[in-house]
């Protein structure tokens, strides 16, 4: 079985896992599968992140995903769960577990994480540029 694989498990059954639906929870599940993958699972995932998104962030994943799953909360990282809904809870984790679907499909096609990077590359290098201006 491969990291898809079984994230894919995890996605259509979490309680089977050991998680309650709330983002911490599966937040702390991805970081401890993670460290036990020595960094393996989740190295490049906040890049692929900020790619996707389209602009530069010193956010790691954890708070980018949390940021796109809460768009009209006006906090930053875990404080957007200040009054956070259990629905609002678990949209953002099947959003956490979609979009680690998603990263993991890029992460496995060595081309497809190549021009990932150079596109990261390449955002960096603008901001760079307008930042010396």
């Amino acid at each position: 079985m491969n990291d898809r694989q079984y994230f894919e498990g995890v996605a259509a059954r979490p309680g089977l896992y050991g998680l309650d639906r709330s983002y911490k929870s599966a937040v702390m599940f991805l970081v401890g599968f993670d460290e036990a993958r020595s960094g393996g699972l989740l190295c490049g995932f906040t890049e692929w992140l900020v790619v996707r998104k389209g602009e530069c962030s010193s956010f790691g994943w954890q708070a980018l995903v949390l940021d796109e799953a809460l768009p009209g909360v006006d906090s930053w990282g875990w404080s957007k769960l200040d009054g956070s809904t259990p629905e609002q809870e678990r949209e953002a984790v099947d959003l956490l577990l979609a979009r680690l679907l998603e990263f993991l499909a890029v992460r496995d096609d060595v081309p497809a994480l190549a021009r990932m990077y150079a596109q990261y590359d390449s955002l960096h290098a603008r901001v760079g540029e307008s930042g010396a201006e």
